[in-house]
């Protein structure tokens, strides 16, 4: 096995520990908003956002340079 797949699978097993000792259910309120659902997933949902924020908005990024290399393109071409 190669060092990636290692490393994989220790953060599996990290994530499978996490999620067994944080199974129990708790009630999130927001205005008018109430629900339940397990601590695991809340504390997931909650770290989300700074990890995919900063993809998308490097992704966004590229597109919006290549869609101004191809503007500049086209109005060369014409």
């Amino acid at each position: 096995m190669n060092w990636k797949m290692v490393l994989i699978l220790i953060l599996l097993l990290i994530a499978v520990i996490f999620t067994a000792q944080n199974y129990e259910v708790v009630k999130i309120k927001f205005l008018f908003w109430s629900f339940g659902a397990s601590r695991a997933i809340i504390l997931f949902l909650t770290g989300l956002p700074p990890i995919v924020v900063p993809l998308l908005k490097r992704e966004l990024g590229t597109i919006l340079s290549l869609e101004r290399a191809f503007y500049s393109l086209m109005s060369c071409a014409v």
